[in-house]
């Protein structure tokens, strides 16, 4: 597998070949499968802080997006299993926040989001737990 570098500052048309192992930065693939003429883009190592730190802030919100819209979802009906799952994918998603992208962001923006992170964590655990109280008072009205 060739590997090239391409630097917007130097580009002069043509193709560096770099060992990618020597540079630092966040690794990313690509998830588009367009089909295009053209090279193919397995995955990319960003260099530049400023982007690293937008590229992961853009995930990070996304994620927190998608975990909101299960509270929201579970006010609606009662899924019980779709709280646990999401309360376990939760506490993965922290570790991998404290030991992946922790090495990019500041220490305010992390505090920031831990908060935000134990609010909906207390959130999917209160909806857990009115869905076992509603099921425990529908067996004892019975």
């Amino acid at each position: 597998m060739k590997q090239f570098f391409i630097s917007k500052k130097n580009y002069n048309g043509e193709v560096v070949f770099v060992n990618s192992d020597k540079i630092n930065g966040y690794k990313i693939s690509p998830k588009n499968n367009y089909p295009y003429e053209g090279i193919k883009v397995n995955e990319m190592i960003i260099i530049k802080p400023s982007l690293i730190e937008k590229i992961i802030k853009r995930k990070i919100k996304n994620r927190l997006d998608f975990y909101l819209k299960i509270i929201i979802d579970n006010l609606d009906d009662d899924s019980s299993d779709d709280t646990r799952i999401a309360l376990d994918d939760l506490a993965r998603y922290k570790k991998v926040i404290k030991e992946k992208y922790s090495i990019y962001l500041d220490e305010k923006y992390m505090a920031l989001l831990n908060k935000k992170i134990s609010v909906i964590e207390r959130e999917l655990k209160n909806n857990l737990l009115n869905e076992k109280e509603e099921v425990y008072e529908s067996t004892r009205r019975r």
